[in-house]
């Protein structure tokens, strides 16, 4: 057997085919993500704004799925992120220009691939040091979250109305901000070791539920301060990220001393 031969039956055994439920999931997510574009272009902002929103739920659901069904595979892993690059990369960013960016021109285009390619390279940075930090922390804003500040931003302004203050110069700041924090080295909590199935203090249940009944009642509305207080958080993450006490380091174990037969 010749060796391009055997080399084509090793790559035919590494890849068998791909898990299809959150696959599908994922696929969902880059349609909702494709769709916001497309709304953006036809002038729909507040309709590309709901549409990143449902790639969040939606990228949210295919990893939790893939982890239930035990059907993770590094396909997978790819996917997702060639998917979050389009719905909470290009789509926010493109949404983003076209709603308030375009007056600056080339400096407008410029902050939206900034955040872009910013975002890009925190999906490859978070793929590269998987496993290796604390799960419980994020190494820079989520691109997810990035891309809903924005779509809150755009829903925040559409609900205030005439209320709104100046745009423009505001949300240029804004997105250079967002940028900066996804390729930073801020800590962001992850959620991901919150433990909803233990006991925690009433007074937990009484301010979670107070903030559903307030999220639930206005959307539009608390969407973008909740964003805000989370990019906001990352700072303070980071402070008592560093504030935690050290691992006291082990005593060394001393030579055992040489008996009456030893050297």
């Amino acid at each position: 057997m010749s060796l391009r031969r055997k080399r084509k039956k090793k790559d035919r055994r590494r890849f068998r085919g791909v898990y299809l439920l959150p696959n599908l999931i994922t696929s969902a997510s880059l349609f909702a993500g494709f769709f916001a574009i497309i709304a953006a272009i036809d002038g729909k902002f507040l309709a590309a704004a709901w549409a990143i929103f449902i790639a969040l739920i939606l990228d949210g659901l295919d990893g939790r799925i893939a982890r239930m069904t035990q059907s993770t595979s590094s396909f997978g892993v790819q996917y997702d992120s060639l998917a979050d690059l389009v719905a909470f990369g290009v789509a926010p960013a493109l949404l983003v220009y076209l709603w308030a960016l375009k007056p600056f021109k080339q400096f407008g285009w410029v902050a939206a691939f900034l955040f872009v390619v910013c975002g890009a390279l925190r999906l490859a940075r978070f793929n590269v040091q998987s496993g290796s930090l604390d799960p419980r922390y994020f190494n820079g804003l989520p691109i997810p979250a990035a891309a809903m500040v924005v779509a809150t931003c755009i829903a925040f302004y559409y609900q205030i109305g005439a209320w709104a203050p100046e745009k423009h110069k505001l949300v240029l700041v804004m997105i250079y901000v967002l940028s900066f924090l996804m390729v930073s080295n801020i800590k962001y909590f992850s959620f991901k070791k919150v433990q909803l199935f233990q006991r925690h203090p009433f007074q937990t249940l009484v301010a979670a539920v107070l903030l559903f009944v307030a999220v639930a009642a206005a959307p539009e509305l608390m969407g973008f301060p909740l964003m805000c207080a989370y990019v906001v958080s990352g700072p303070l993450s980071t402070y008592q990220y560093y504030r935690r006490p050290a691992l006291p380091e082990k005593p060394e174990e001393e030579a055992p001393a040489p008996g009456p037969t030893g050297p």
